[in-house]
């Protein structure tokens, strides 16, 4: 199916978002913050990049500025997932193409996966909040 990034730092988290991912068919890179995010990026050319927001390192609101600033990977989708979302207050969040809020259920994750990778990046929108 997709070549999915998943940057996050909370190794059960990430095992969990893997798992899900891995049995819907997808080839899922692991990133522990978001250097390491940045560097898969780069290595992989993935279809999409799911992404915690607070991470050491690099964080995932740098990570998808990263990602918009450069011409080669400017298209890729960007879902943040974060278990501090403001209701209502995407400014943070406007060049990311999804946010998921923490906790998830996996059919919600897996549904905005497929969403974003069926509609793709949008520049200038706000981003789609999945359930």
């Amino acid at each position: 199916m997709a070549r999915i990034v998943v940057a996050e730092d909370e190794s059960d988290i990430l095992a969990v978002m893997q798992r899900l991912l891995a049995r819907a068919g997808h080839e899922v890179i692991q990133a522990t913050d978001g250097a390491a995010g940045w560097e898969a990026v780069q290595r992989h050319h993935p279809d999409l990049v799911v992404s915690d927001i607070n991470m050491p390192v690099v964080s995932g609101t740098e990570l998808c500025a990263l990602i918009r600033s450069h011409a080669e990977t400017r298209g890729i989708p960007v879902i943040f997932v974060s278990g501090n979302l403001i209701p209502g207050d995407t400014r943070p969040l406007e060049q990311a193409t999804a946010v998921l809020s923490k906790p998830f259920l996996p059919r919600d994750l897996l549904a905005c996966v497929e969403k974003v990778l069926q509609t793709g990046h949008t520049e200038g929108g706000e981003p789609t909040i999945c359930p």
